[in-house]
């Protein structure tokens, strides 16, 4: 197992080269950026962080500060701005109450428990958990998606029913090192080959560079649910 997750990675690095994950100028514009990019793409999230940016806010005790509907209104363009806005209170009220709005003393708590505390967040899912922890905090914790999950099924690495969140997780963080730059390099692939070739409708047989590593008698399923 150990030697087909790294043998994706080596063939997915080979050919869409490093992927500079994640866009973000701080820590905290990481940590927000988790939060926006929830159902929608970085497109629209970037003219939210920048609209932050612009008003100077991008710093948790200024940002926690914003009212409500001035804060909806600053991140629209990411959509569910409303739903965002009080997930993103909710997040910044827990890192004031919690470590003083001080991400360095949040991200030297012991890792299992930073990640148990950050899930009672309420808005905070495990995949937003773990971009957090990953992309803002540098701490090796694997990010799962539904592309994630479409190609480890559709190559035979975890069965259709296996496929939670926590069994893909286990899946990479139990076979490979635990490396920060890898598990953040590895993620990234994964949504790159999933953008382009693992979609719903696989396109295997138009230059994936995972088609070599299909066993040749299975069927490929068109759908696979997260």
């Amino acid at each position: 197992m150990s030697t087909t997750l790294r043998e994706m990675y080596d063939r997915l690095l080979a050919h869409f080269g490093p992927q500079d994950w994640w866009p973000g100028e701080t820590p905290f514009e990481v940590m927000v950026g988790a939060v926006l990019t929830q159902n929608t793409n970085w497109t629209n999230v970037a003219k939210a962080i920048d609209a932050l940016r612009r008003e100077g806010l991008l710093e948790p005790k200024a940002l926690l500060a914003v009212p409500f509907d001035r804060l909806a209104d600053l991140i629209r363009p990411a959509g569910y701005f409303r739903v965002k806005a009080r997930r993103l209170i909710n997040l910044l009220t827990w890192l004031e109450a919690e470590f003083d709005g001080d991400l360095d003393a949040m991200f030297a708590t012991p890792a299992d428990d930073l990640r148990e505390r950050l899930l009672t967040v309420n808005g905070v899912g495990a995949e937003t958990c773990d971009s957090i922890l990953l992309y803002a905090g540098g701490i090796p914790t694997f990010v799962v998606d539904a592309y994630t999950c479409r190609v480890v099924v559709r190559h035979g690495l975890l069965l259709p029913e296996e496929v939670t969140y926590d069994e893909v997780k286990a899946l990479f963080e139990e076979t490979l090192e635990r490396d920060t730059a890898i598990f953040n390099e590895y993620h990234a692939l994964l949504v790159a080959v999933g953008k382009h070739y693992c979609r719903p409708r696989p396109r295997c047989l138009t230059g994936c560079p995972l088609e070599a590593m299909l066993d040749p008698d299975a069927e490929v399923r068109s759908e696979v649910s997260a």
